[in-house]
């Protein structure tokens, strides 16, 4: 396989994916949209995976490069059916592509934090062998408003309710983080925009506080990512067959 990595901001990569996509020889391209990379055509790439950042999807003004990604995303879900994996940023970029209502939430998700997988989660076999709840690193204050056609939630939490989603039979989007390591925390409380949403939302000097707290559940997080890995990965495995 062959996967395309669009990535919004240095420090919000495929994280732990990496170790796990080195351990099984798959290639991967990173495009740094932020610093002006282009995005190559989608021939010879098997999947598209879509990163974190600290833009918001309608800020076409400031990132005029959104444009392009949001065409290039139709391309590879629509068109091509390559199987999609959207963290974060890039599970609202799925949605606002395919015409779906991305906005403000009413209040922010920054921390650690409870989801629960829906009736169609637990049957969803990206989710297979996880638990119906989960906690999960949360850094965010937008969220999908209203699933895309064809849609269906996978997850959700009090203050959000489409905390993952898949669109057709193997695009996916998750709200909540799951690519940890023990880099992510401090890494991204570096970044002005997400160390004054930690602040806003649980108080100044908070950042120690969840990276202790991301370190003693670490090895949960990544046996999460482990599973949703392989389960992604053997989805994929299929999609590439049956389109040969």
């Amino acid at each position: 396989m062959r996967v395309l990595v669009f990535q919004h901001i240095a420090c919000e990569h495929p994280g732990i994916f990496r170790d796990f996509l080195k351990a099984d020889g798959i290639q991967y391209d990173a495009v740094e949209l932020d610093e002006g990379d282009t995005i190559p055509s989608l021939d010879g790439y098997d999947a598209l995976w879509v990163m974190g950042g600290p833009m918001d999807v309608w800020e076409e003004d400031q990132h005029p490069w959104l444009i392009r990604e949001k065409a290039a995303i139709r391309e590879a879900v629509i068109q091509r059916k390559l199987p999609y994996f959207g963290l974060c940023l890039g599970h609202q970029l799925l949605a606002s592509a395919l015409g779906a209502e991305v906005g403000k939430m009413a209040t922010p998700e920054v921390g650690l934090l409870g989801i629960e997988l829906t009736e169609a989660g637990r049957k969803d076999p990206l989710m297979a062998g996880l638990p119906a709840q989960q906690t999960a690193l949360q850094w965010h204050g937008a969220e999908v408003k209203v699933l895309p056609d064809g849609a269906v939630a996978l997850a959700s939490s009090p203050l959000c309710a489409i905390q993952a989603m898949r669109v057709g039979p193997h695009a996916y989007g998750l709200q909540y983080h799951v690519e940890l390591t023990s880099r992510t925390v401090p890494e991204w409380g570096e970044v002005p925009a997400y160390a004054c949403a930690l602040d806003d939302t649980l108080g100044k000097g908070a950042l120690p506080r969840l990276r202790d707290d991301a370190a003693r559940l670490m090895p949960d997080f990544n046996r999460t990512a482990r599973q949703l890995y392989d389960n992604f990965m053997n989805l994929s495995g299929a999609a590439v067959k049956a389109a040969q």
